[in-house]
């Protein structure tokens, strides 16, 4: 199990990016989370295979029609965290 960190920008909020993101976690079985950031991004956690994690990566190339995905930085994720559950967690302040 690996775990990366997503930050996706481009016309990314208010868009149903959350929610899309949140179906597409559950589509591929992934845990993790999904946030919208003060910047106007939205950063996504997710855990699972190396699969798992190639594919959610592609979607969010494209993110949902609603969107326009511009840029997406991939992170490794060194936090010990297990996640039980893929959710739509708050926006972040920094």
């Amino acid at each position: 199990m690996i775990t990366k960190q997503f930050f996706v920008f481009g016309r990314v909020q208010g868009v149903g990016f959350r929610f899309f993101t949140l179906q597409q976690a559950g589509k591929l079985g992934l845990k993790g989370s999904v946030r919208n950031r003060i910047d106007g991004s939205v950063e996504v956690i997710a855990q699972g295979s190396e699969n798992q994690i190639a594919l959610m990566r592609a979607w969010l190339l494209d993110g949902p029609k609603t969107a326009k995905v511009e840029r997406v930085i991939e992170n490794n994720y060194f936090e010990n965290k297990v996640f039980e559950t893929f959710s739509i967690v708050s926006t972040v302040e920094k």
